[in-house]
């Protein structure tokens, strides 16, 4: 890969690249994480709706709408990566695929309640936006729905159980600590 791309790793877009603007900050998720992530969910995820919260390049989501998601948003703050997403969305005719420029934690709150199977949150590293997005994902989440997070340093259940989300899978790869969390269906 070149700098300034990123792959779509499996899926019907597998292989094909995705541009990285050079902006302060912006940080794709790996291939290996993402790689690990997309097993631990299977590799179908048809019929989900999934919501990236800080979606930035968007590989994230149109991760999940490569490998069959119903209906994926991105949501993003800054208007050069929402022009990118949308051009990304436009080359792949990713009809499923729905980009929208706002706060994503805000735009999260206000999607329907039981609404959502996978929330998507790996936020800036440098704000602390965790626990704002996790709050945030619970009431869209179907109970037994999933939050990927990926943050700088491991989350516990102790941080989480007041939420009714539990850690199901974790890993280290660099500095990136990647959690897979359940909504509890009680």
């Amino acid at each position: 890969m070149r700098p300034g791309e990123v792959r779509i790793i499996g899926g019907q877009w597998k292989r094909s690249k995705l541009s990285v603007p050079d902006l302060p900050g912006l940080r794709p998720t790996p291939d290996r994480v993402r790689e690990t992530l997309f097993n631990w969910l299977g590799s179908e995820l048809e019929g989900w709706v999934c919501v990236d919260v800080f979606a930035g390049t968007g590989v994230l989501g149109l991760e999940c709408a490569s490998r069959g998601a119903q209906t994926v948003h991105l949501f993003e703050t800054q208007a050069k990566l929402v022009e990118n997403m949308s051009r990304m969305v436009e080359k792949f005719h990713a009809n499923q695929v729905r980009v929208k420029k706002g706060d994503g934690v805000s735009l999260l709150k206000g999607m329907p309640i039981a609404s959502v199977d996978l929330v998507l949150i790996d936020p800036p590293f440098e704000l602390d936006l965790w626990m704002s997005a996790l709050s945030a994902s619970v009431g869209p989440l179907k109970p037994g729905g999933l939050v990927y997070l990926e943050s700088p340093k491991p989350w516990d259940n102790d941080a989480l159980k007041d939420l009714g989300l539990e850690i199901y899978k974790t890993m280290k790869a660099g500095t990136v600590h990647a959690h897979l969390i359940v909504k509890n269906t009680s």
